[in-house]
């Protein structure tokens, strides 16, 4: 019995672990839209509930939202999952949106498109 329930213990320890690790490395920290890039923020945090979205209409797969790109073509169904997004829209050069724009376009427009959700600053952002 004893073994049994350390068994038990172990799995649900390793299956904790995953979930901490998925969250740490998705750019969603405690419920809020984070990126390493946002050293200095001109606007209060965004709360965010990633289970709500991936409920919404039109998300069809993680790539709706976690988008790639190769050399400037979008390739369906291939997701950036993992990624932060400054890793790629930090604005540096070429047609790579800048960082702050993208998130803007990203969750603005589907707020629109879907007619949900908030489309001004203080509907999005925290008063810091």
């Amino acid at each position: 019995m004893l073994k049994k329930s350390l068994a038990f213990l172990s799995v649900l320890g390793i299956l904790g672990l995953i979930v901490f690790s998925l969250n740490a490395f998705s750019g969603i920290d405690e419920g809020t839209v984070t990126d390493p890039a946002f050293e200095r923020k001109t606007r209060g945090t965004v709360a965010f509930d990633h289970d709500m979205h991936m409920e919404a209409p039109g998300v069809t797969d993680c790539a709706t939202c976690h988008h790639y790109y190769e050399d400037g073509v979008l390739i369906e169904f291939e997701s950036s999952e993992g990624l932060s997004c400054s890793e790629c829209h930090m604005g540096k050069g070429g047609d790579i949106m800048p960082l702050i724009e993208a998130y803007h376009q990203q969750c603005r427009s589907c707020h629109i498109e879907q007619q949900a959700g908030p489309v001004t600053c203080a509907g999005c952002h925290e008063k810091p």
